[in-house]
């Protein structure tokens, strides 16, 4: 598949969304990648994972971990496809830990997976969890680079779609200046949220 393609199937399922956002990074944006729009349909969900699980294809990965709760669905679809376990991560007091159960153990291949990347903060929280548990981060997948492949993990990084989308401070923000309610649709409340 190729970017016109997958980009299809995101207008399609209504997950490209044009307006004024408040991004899980506290930047403002006009676009927004709603993923789970097009992940809550099984059959969008496989064709576009499979892609990130065939790109890692022969890395060793043992396991596929992901921020909670965006690259859940991404996660399990790339499990799927590489014939391995999904786990994810949740924020407890404010920093990302493994919960449910789920552990990984010392020197396990862990591929770390997002739907959407931003700045890569959660990427890298989850990065930095794997490391502190003794695994082994061995790459990053996602659907959707925001930042036309700015952002270093200090990993091999792969997208479906990398498009460099402004994203922007409130105080720099044209929409804020001209009164344009900011809406935030992820699954993050924000401090800036209000």
């Amino acid at each position: 598949m190729n970017e016109e393609e997958i980009l299809k199937i995101f207008k399609k399922s209504g997950a490209l969304l044009k307006g004024h956002f408040l991004l899980t990074s506290g930047l403002h944006s006009s676009q927004y990648f709603q993923c789970a729009k097009v992940l809550q349909y099984p059959k969008y969900a496989e064709e576009l994972c499979v892609q990130i699980g065939k790109y890692f294809k022969g890395k060793e990965v043992t396991a596929i971990m992901a921020p909670a709760i965006g690259g859940i669905v991404v996660a399990h679809e790339v499990a799927r496809y590489l014939g391995v376990c999904a786990i994810f991560s949740e924020r407890e007091n404010g920093h990302m830990a493994l919960r449910r159960g789920f552990e990984i153990h010392k020197g396990e291949k862990v591929l770390v997976v997002e739907d959407v990347v931003t700045t890569g903060g959660s990427v890298r929280e989850v990065i930095d969890l794997v490391k502190k548990l003794k695994g082994q981060p061995v790459g990053v997948g996602c659907l959707v680079d925001r930042n036309g492949g700015r952002v270093d993990f200090g990993l091999e990084t792969f997208s479906l779609i990398s498009l460099n989308i402004e994203a922007i401070p409130r105080h720099q923000c044209e929409l804020c200046k001209k009164g344009i309610p900011v809406v935030k649709p992820g699954s993050r409340r924000l401090e800036t949220d209000g």
